[in-house]
């Protein structure tokens, strides 16, 4: 895309660059002696006009979809964490292309929402023009250089109209099935952006975004019923090949609790009763207070009048969530009681904002001496702590001396008919006694909430419902979709709690589907979140006008075979992504429930041991690395750093290894070309090496234990640079083996050894098993655990012709005279031990 396209704003907002102390650093890291510029340009070119990467999508014989998230085109460009994420999932889609599989690997851009939006404004200019020209860098400067086998021919973009034409339809399939509510709600609100954030996006009290205080507000939102799904949400999880940590951080999201609801009268008010919910029914007896959250909807009617301003008060100063993720706590009473369901006690009611309103019922029981929660909120308070479940052993808690709760089960203490159980027995007791009187029940909570994907912003599809007098919310029809987002200059977000879009009347104002009567539109457009919950399932039908997935191209192609990112999106994309196949699964628009057959979480990459933040000056430009040392070397060094799982740590100290590497396949392989020797059948001893490389870089590769395999690589060009001669098989070997990872070289270095075809379409070398035996092989002969000993043995010799060899050794002879052999014990391949008495 040329400048000349975009206004001054665009091309000439930054000033003229100058070279950073990072740049700087870059260039006195020797740079490759092969030509890498000239064949990384001719390679592209190359693969793009041949159409290598392209599937036939209705005629491949062995798909394999592999996918990545797709990038927010939202800043200066792809950052390093993008591109460690993309090159290890472009690594495994070329092994399991050269294992014959045809591997689907598209790429889009996530294009709306607040991350493009604040980005605009950042910049001053209208995010249509901004989000267009950052779409062309990222293509073209970024992920065209990094060396994936992208197939281009499938790019999605979520700001199309052909694509959020579905997004809205989705909405409405959603809206239909009744899984889409508008209601009133406490939200988050971020002052700094100017729109509510879905719980998910807000991490410790602040916007995950722009790390602003989050404060609450009452708003009508627009919500997906995301808790119709948490039980279905956690149990699949079980079943899923995901990486445990994700699965454990949606665990944990999820958050599942099985307690008590029951019911307490409310004192002097007859009929009046405030529901709570404990997962611990045997410390019930010790209950002292009642907590709500602080805008519960019983507040406004139980607060005694004495109380109401200070009541009041108190609401207002907890409208920041950070007072809610912080530890110090605190509440207000509000001059109410209710009855204690044992002892008819009054217990005092307080709001507190350690109560969330989503949660249980919005309101616990405050039970000091045995949570910890509780216990510091009384101690604050000056609120009474009753032990009623003693340790079964010595020693004992005393209320008055106790500095934290006791939180573990014990026997219960002062608890009437129940003292003397064990917590276990008492709960169930507990749990009967209230549901034989009907005045609770055993139940199952959930710490998830509903998806709110409301946002008063202007970059994004506008919600698909029209308001009419007569029929309310009405959803637009499908052969009116897509509804347009206007091109307009005043986008600019208004912090009134209302989208920009309500400004214009030519968008509002409208009429309603069923009656024809003036109605007007949702002004509030939805969380890009909504756009990536189904992009996976728009590529294989990315050029389809008639519907959002061909059921042929879906069945053939989905779910998902192998998914790779963050683990940072774990309670957010992976959440909403699992939660729509399920809703679109149980709406009969979908054959299966769970989108990806598995899921791999790559690690996060810090720098010399220091977390990356422009704050801290660290930020590693992909940009510069691929200009000065070439997308090959770059790729190689982001996975060899670390185990692809784990975190990664970056040093422009470590990058000059993997440089010299590349450099020594280079000249290995021009000396091989210009060997006039005869060549010779490989020893065994070097063909058994060269398969146990074929079988440890093929196993790695596999697990994404990518830095073992490259070291593998290493070891194994040491070997070959030992030799006086080199064979084809050795080089084509090395080539094949390393093509994954370093593409570019590779395709070069493959082309210049004679081959016509690309390597990155040759099948995967595969080793045999029987190569890699060994004639005779040196065995350890340890004493009682200490080795003494070695002997040289034929590697098909009998175990008992082993051991004999083994204590027949002039050393082991010295240490077993006096010491009668209890046993031997022979690991085969690794080791003897002699056991003596």
């Amino acid at each position: 895309m040329s400048e000349a396209r975009f206004p001054a704003a665009v091309t000439g907002a930054a000033p003229i660059p100058t070279e950073s102390a990072a740049e700087q650093a870059i260039k006195r890291i020797r740079a490759p002696r092969y030509d890498f510029a000239r064949f990384e340009a001719k390679w592209r070119a190359r693969w793009e006009e041949q159409k290598i990467y392209q599937v036939d999508l209705r005629q491949a014989p062995r798909p394999y979809y592999n996918l990545m998230m797709f990038p927010y085109p939202s800043a200066e460009g792809l950052h390093v964490g993008n591109f460690y994420s993309y090159v290890g999932s472009d690594l495994h889609g070329r092994l399991m292309a050269m294992q014959g599989h045809s591997v689907f690997e598209p790429i889009g851009f996530d294009a709306f929402g607040i991350h493009s939006e604040n980005f605009a404004i950042k910049r001053g200019i209208h995010p249509r023009i901004l989000t267009a020209h950052n779409v062309e860098h990222f293509r073209e400067q970024q992920l065209k250089r990094m060396g994936n086998r992208f197939d281009w021919s499938h790019e999605l973009n979520t700001t199309d109209p052909d694509y959020y034409r579905w997004t809205q339809w989705i909405f409405v399939q959603l809206f239909k099935g009744g899984l889409a509510e508008r209601k009133a709600a406490p939200v988050n609100w971020c002052p700094h952006d100017k729109t509510v954030l879905a719980d998910e996006q807000v991490i410790n009290g602040r916007c995950e975004r722009c790390d602003s205080i989050v404060e609450r507000r009452w708003l009508e939102q627009w919500f997906l019923k995301l808790t119709n799904y948490a039980g279905r949400l956690l149990d699949n999880l079980d079943s899923l090949d995901w990486s445990e940590r994700v699965k454990a951080s949606q665990r944990n999201w999820i958050g599942r609790s099985q307690g008590l609801e029951f019911r307490m009268e409310i004192d002097g008010k007859p009929g009046s009763y405030v529901e709570v919910y404990t997962t611990r029914p045997d410390t019930i007896a010790g209950m002292t207070f009642v907590a709500l959250a602080p805008h519960h909807a019983l507040v406004t009617e139980i607060t005694a009048s004495s109380y109401r301003d200070r009541v009041r008060a108190y609401q207002e100063t907890v409208n920041s969530l950070r007072t809610q993720q912080e530890q110090t706590m605190t509440g207000a009473f509000t001059g109410a009681y209710a009855i204690h369901p044992f002892s008819g006690e009054r217990i005092p009611i307080w709001i507190a904002d350690f109560v969330l309103e989503g949660y249980g019922a919005g309101a616990v029981m405050g039970v000091p001496a045995h949570d910890e929660r509780d216990f510091t909120f009384a101690r604050q308070e000056n609120l009474p702590v009753h032990v009623v479940v003693q340790p079964s052993s010595e020693p004992t808690v005393d209320a008055a001396t106790m500095t934290e709760a006791f939180t573990q089960a014990g026997m219960l203490v002062d608890s009437g008919a129940y003292t003397g159980m064990p917590s276990a027995q008492a709960q169930e007791a507990i749990c009967d006694w209230f549901e034989q009187r009907q005045l609770g029940r055993r139940s199952i909570k959930y710490r998830l909430r509903d998806w709110l994907i409301s946002r008063q912003r202007y970059w994004g599809p506008p919600i698909p419902i029209i308001y009419c007098s007569e029929h309310g919310a009405v959803p637009v029809p499908d052969d009116q979709l897509p509804v347009l987002l206007p091109d307009v200059e005043q986008w600019m977000p208004t912090g009134t709690g209302v989208s920009p879009l309500a400004a214009i009347e030519d968008f509002v104002n409208t009429t309603c589907p069923v009656c024809g009567q003036p109605a007007r539109r949702e002004t509030d457009v939805s969380d890009n979140f909504l756009d990536s919950a189904w992009y996976y399932l728009r590529y294989s039908s990315s050029n389809d006008q008639q519907e959002a997935w061909n059921p042929e191209m879906t069945r053939r192609w989905l779910p998902v075979d192998m998914c790779i990112g963050g683990a940072d999106h774990s309670v957010l994309h992976l959440m909403y992504v699992r939660f729509i196949a399920m809703a679109l699964h149980d709406l009969g628009l979908l054959e299966f429930s769970e989108p990806f057959r598995r899921f791999r979480a790559n690690g996060t990459i810090t720098r010399d041991g220091a977390k990356i933040s422009k704050s801290r000056g660290n930020v590693i430009n992909p940009d510069h690395y691929i200009e000065h040392l070439g997308a090959d070397a770059f790729r190689m060094y982001l996975m060899f750093m670390g185990p692809y799982e784990a975190d990664g740590d970056f040093s422009d100290r470590n990058i000059g290894g993997v440089v010299r590497f590349l450099d020594r396949v280079w000249q290995l392989v021009r000396q091989h070309r210009q060997s006039t020797a005869m060549q010779q059948p490989a020893a065994r001893e070097e063909q058994r090496m060269l398969h146990v490389t074929m079988k440890r870089v093929t196993e790695d590769l596999q697990a994404f234990k990518y830095n073992t395999a490259i070291a593998t690589l290493m070891e194994y060009l040491n070997a070959l640079t030992r030799k006086a001669h080199t064979t084809d098989q050795e080089i084509e070997t090395l080539l094949l083996l390393l093509a994954p990872i370093a593409p570019f070289i590779s395709e070069e270095l493959w082309e210049q050894t004679g081959h016509a075809s690309s390597i990155h379409t040759v099948s995967w070398p595969i080793y045999d098993p029987e190569a890699i035996q060994q004639e005779m092989f040196w065995l350890p002969i340890q004493v009682d655990g200490r080795v003494r000993d070695r002997i040289e043995v034929s590697a098909d010799a009998p175990e008992a012709i082993i051991k004999q060899q083994a204590i027949s050794t002039t050393r082991i002879q010295r240490y077993i005279a006096e010491h009668p052999i209890q046993n031997i014990i022979y690991v085969p391949g690794r080791l003897i031990n002699i056991v003596t008495r």
